[in-house]
């Protein structure tokens, strides 16, 4: 996927646990550790906001695009 998730980065630069997180923004550790794990296909607003809210982000500090191994091929094809 080429949207990752800095989640783990951000809470060890916080120096937040993921139990502590999941408490603070009322999500449940199993789908906190999706998120930290990038296995999420998907985070809700709401999510997103909670999660700023408690590790005082912006959302470009959590999400990171990056091109897939495909994508980068094909534009290097394109030049």
């Amino acid at each position: 996927m080429a949207i990752k998730l800095n989640l783990d980065r951000v809470m060890l630069d916080r120096h937040v646990s993921l139990t502590d997180l999941a408490n603070q923004i009322g999500i449940t550790l199993a789908n906190l550790s999706i998120l930290k794990t990038n296995k999420a296909r998907a985070i809700r607003f709401s999510t997103l906001e909670a999660l700023c809210r408690e590790l005082k982000c912006q959302p470009g500090d959590l999400l990171e695009y990056t091109p897939e191994r495909s994508e980068r091929s094909s534009d290097q094809e394109d030049a």
